[in-house]
């Protein structure tokens, strides 16, 4: 039964799936200013380094049309598409407006040129079957609405063979790191007022890491959705996962 059938986890809350997409709606309008700031106060810079090697391990080859899913301000899609080079596409969707505009402005201001750009909502892609060599989501699987049909969603997109890479938080591997994480993490909120002027917004995202299924969890969900040869790297003692799989 898909997750979002009768309630959605917003955080701690049990809301209607539609509650549940106007709500992380506006947490994201609310942050996307400062999102990338954030970003680098909350990881410590390390996050740059994640989603590097969530790329590399995609093994991305030129010509190649990669997806970036709930690709935000864009920091996937600034990795992927000099792999891909002319011949290839990157497309960065997001189902939020705000982080859209971000996203495109910040690359383009870069000079990144041959990046896409979509509004879509991960369980209901506007892209034909079998369209894409590989598929990206950096920490924007626990936002979705209803995660296993946006599993779906994306092996539909995929070609035989095409990969799907999450870089996700997850389940630290021992109870000392499990602390010190949530102990970390507790302190975002209070970032969040400071910086982004928004501290429960940052309330949320703390909610939805300690919500998120475990690596094991995740890995079954892929396989439910006909993933192949699903695999996942625990990094930073698990505080965040790398899956794999093969569609």
């Amino acid at each position: 039964m898909s997750d979002a059938e009768h309630t959605a986890g917003f955080g701690d809350r049990k809301v209607s799936p539609e509650e549940k997409t106007r709500l992380v709606g506006g947490v994201f309008d609310s942050v996307a200013h400062r999102y990338d700031l954030m970003n680098d106060l909350m990881s410590l810079g390390s996050h740059r380094l994640l989603k590097r090697l969530t790329v590399e391990m995609a093994g991305l080859r030129e010509g190649w049309r990669v997806l970036d899913l709930a690709g935000g301000t864009g920091d996937l899609a600034r990795l992927a598409a000099p792999l891909v080079g002319e011949r290839g596409t990157v497309v960065l969707a997001d189902i939020n407006a705000s982080m859209l505009a971000a996203g495109r402005d910040r690359l383009i201001d870069s000079g990144m040129a041959g990046v896409r750009y979509c509004r879509a909502a991960a369980e209901a892609l506007p892209f034909a079957a079998d369209g894409f060599d590989c598929a990206l989501v950096g920490f924007g699987l626990r936002n979705f609405t209803d995660r296993q049909a946006a599993l779906g969603e994306i092996k539909r997109v995929l070609k035989p063979g095409g990969v799907l890479l999450v870089l996700e938080f997850s389940k630290p591997v021992n109870p000392v790191l499990e602390g010190l994480s949530a102990g970390w993490q507790s302190v975002w909120p209070a970032v969040g007022r400071l910086v982004a002027g928004d501290g429960g917004s940052y309330r949320y995202l703390v909610e939805s890491i300690r919500k998120h299924p475990s690596q094991e969890a995740l890995k079954l969900m892929m396989e439910d959705a006909r993933f192949d040869d699903v695999e996942f790297h625990n990094l930073l003692g698990g505080v965040v996962a790398i899956h794999r799989g093969v569609a």
